[in-house]
């Protein structure tokens, strides 16, 4: 059986990465294995210092500090692709990298674990006012009370969110006694004995805990407020580990001053530091309410997540840079064909996005009509289109015109070559 060609660009001890935010090792060790030049920093960049950075730069990896915008894309001409090395792609211009032909990658669910285990964590610690007595503790003060600490066994979870942080949960939640009901736009296959409601309503008026796991969407912003809050069970909690923005943090200081809730667990908040250090103060009137568990955007991070991340990611870049596969980019057509064989040494692949406007293809079929298209695979999204072309016996003069010809025509973005 044939081994498949390892392709790859003509030189890749030429691709430069720049991985930002202290991303995991195992990234750097698979960049490296590519011959790849391999660039950290454990800090983020902004403005005219991030988009310097970025000149040369072909591969940017980031977690969720770094913010991309239009105007830094404009100058980072040589970029191809950014992971980012976290489940949010919010903090990326998804639309301006996608018109760049920038491809995006993510990773969606290596750490639903950590943060599923995290949640069950912060149930516990409120339901036994962990918080409180550890603070009062490194006070000096012994404070043995059993007012308002509960058990979880028999308690309701309700999920608003059942994707795969959700149904990791109401798994872990169950094994604990816990009775599991979940909300979600979609109808969903429930695992184990968790049933789904038809409102959002319903499951705020039955639960002892709600916790939300629902991506930032215009439907998602300020979900849970003043209306939603006094619909929950007098005595209830709230935890929102999922995206700042859904929850209005005055309705929950509210609820919780008032005694209507008993306590809440928040890892992320609607405006957050873009570094560490004494940068947390612009919610006073959180740091003053009982049972409140407040930390710092760190529901996914363990190692064994980060690890796992930094593998998912980079792999997903090295087959975009290497052999053109974009399977997995949240911003770009999906588009992947199956290995040129090892013998096929004169093969090279085609790489080229284009604005998705009629009569590409047609230009495209007659640069291409005098010579050995093998295969070719085209798709779109939205404004962009993709498509891959394997071409044999073809020598690098050929295809030094087939690249100058086709990164001439009107609608290209971007060409590039492996082989």
């Amino acid at each position: 059986m044939q081994k498949p060609k390892t392709l790859k660009p003509f030189n890749t001890s030429k691709i430069k990465v720049l991985l930002l935010e202290d991303v995991n090792p195992t990234a750097i060790n698979t960049f490296k294995e590519q011959g790849y030049q391999v660039e950290t920093c454990a800090k983020t960049f902004v403005g005219q210092e991030l988009i310097d950075k970025l000149r040369d730069v072909h591969i940017l990896g980031i977690r969720s500090k770094t913010k991309i915008t239009k105007e830094i894309l404009d100058e980072a001409n040589n970029l191809l692709a950014i992971g980012c090395f976290c489940i949010a792609t919010e903090q990326v211009d998804l639309k301006a990298a996608g018109k760049k032909g920038i491809a995006v990658y993510n990773s969606p669910f290596k750490n639903s674990h950590s943060v599923a285990e995290l949640v069950i964590g912060e149930i516990i610690s409120l339901a036994r006012q962990l918080g409180d007595r550890n603070r009062e503790m490194h006070n000096g003060i012994w404070n043995k009370v059993s007012r308002g600490c509960f058990e979880i066994r028999g308690k309701i979870l309700g999920i608003v969110g059942y994707g795969h942080v959700g149904s990791q949960l109401s798994v872990i939640a169950e094994a604990l006694g816990m009775r599991v009901y979940f909300y979600d736009v979609l109808q969903l296959m429930p695992l184990g004995s968790a049933r789904q409601v038809e409102t959002l309503d319903e499951l705020l008026a039955m639960s002892d805990f709600i916790t939300l796991h629902v991506p930032e969407l215009k439907d998602t912003r300020g979900m849970i407020g003043a209306r939603e809050i006094s619909l929950m069970k007098y005595g209830s909690f709230l935890i929102n580990n999922g995206r700042g923005s859904t929850v209005q943090l005055p309705a929950l200081v509210d609820g919780l001053k008032s005694g209507h809730l008993a306590g809440a667990a928040l890892d992320v908040y609607p405006k957050q530091p873009t570094s560490n250090g004494p940068h947390f103060t612009d919610y006073p009137d959180l740091l003053d309410c009982p049972n409140v568990i407040l930390t710092p955007h760190v529901a996914g991070a363990t190692e064994e997540a980060q690890a796992n991340i930094g593998l998912e990611v980079s792999t997903s870049l090295i087959q975009f840079i290497n052999d053109g596969t974009s399977l997995g980019a949240v911003n770009f057509p999906q588009v992947g064909l199956r290995a040129i064989r090892e013998d096929d040494a004169s093969t090279a692949r085609v790489l080229h996005v284009h604005q998705n406007i009629p009569g590409v293809l047609r230009e495209l079929n007659k640069i291409f009509a005098n010579h050995n298209v093998e295969k070719q695979y085209s798709n779109s999204k939205d404004d962009i289109a993709y498509v891959m072309i394997d071409v044999a016996n073809v020598s690098f003069t050929q295809l030094q015109s087939l690249y100058d010809t086709i990164n001439s025509t009107e609608a290209n973005i971007k060409t590039r070559i492996v082989y």
